[in-house]
């Protein structure tokens, strides 16, 4: 066998190792990338079931605490904000926002005894606190993926082949701080 024949065979086969390295690490990239997608979209379920109930439990409160109306405006603006925001980064602020107005406008039963026996309101209450949970494990979930996916991008060798292919990282979602802060009520 001719010694240039061994050299083209073995540059061949580097070559296609090289190939189905990039094919599978591309590939692993494209599947992080679209759990990343998925998670927010499950995080898109839940915020618009939390959206939904929201006027419902507006109305509820409104019957026993017309008088708060600073509170049941911002919660309002709050919801409103959220169902219009575009981007993932502007779906967290105004989410943020609207736990915090929730925050405020569920605290404002404990001065309505009668509100509070409502069983409207409470079933209200019951499924927007399972939603409220359900939220803060996707997530969780969300970040963890994001996670996954932003370690893969940026770690050698599979930085090389995001790189090549502009692999863009992705946003963790994160409390804002209107979400650290305990919500505050005066009566």
């Amino acid at each position: 066998m001719q010694p240039w024949l061994i050299v083209l065979i073995v540059i061949a086969v580097i070559v296609i190792l090289l190939l189905v390295w990039v094919t599978g690490v591309y590939n692993s990239l494209v599947k992080l990338r679209n759990m990343v997608k998925d998670q927010w979209s499950q995080i898109d379920v839940l915020l618009k079931r939390r959206a939904d109930l929201i006027p419902n439990l507006v109305e509820t409160v409104k019957g026993y605490a017309g008088h708060e109306k600073e509170t049941l405006d911002a919660v309002i603006s709050a919801r409103s904000k959220a169902v219009n925001a575009k981007t993932p980064h502007e779906e967290m602020e105004a989410n943020g926002e609207l736990s915090q107005a929730l925050g405020r406008l569920l605290a404002i039963s404990e001065a309505y005894p009668e509100l509070k026996a409502n069983t409207n309101f409470m079933d209200l209450q019951n499924q927007l606190k399972e939603t409220e949970d359900k939220i803060s494990y996707a997530r969780q979930f969300y970040n963890d993926t994001v996670l996954q996916y932003n370690n893969k991008r940026e770690m050698f060798p599979s930085s090389i082949v995001a790189s090549i292919f502009n692999f863009k990282a992705a946003e963790f979602f994160q409390a804002t701080e209107a979400d650290k802060e305990v919500p505050q009520v005066k009566f």
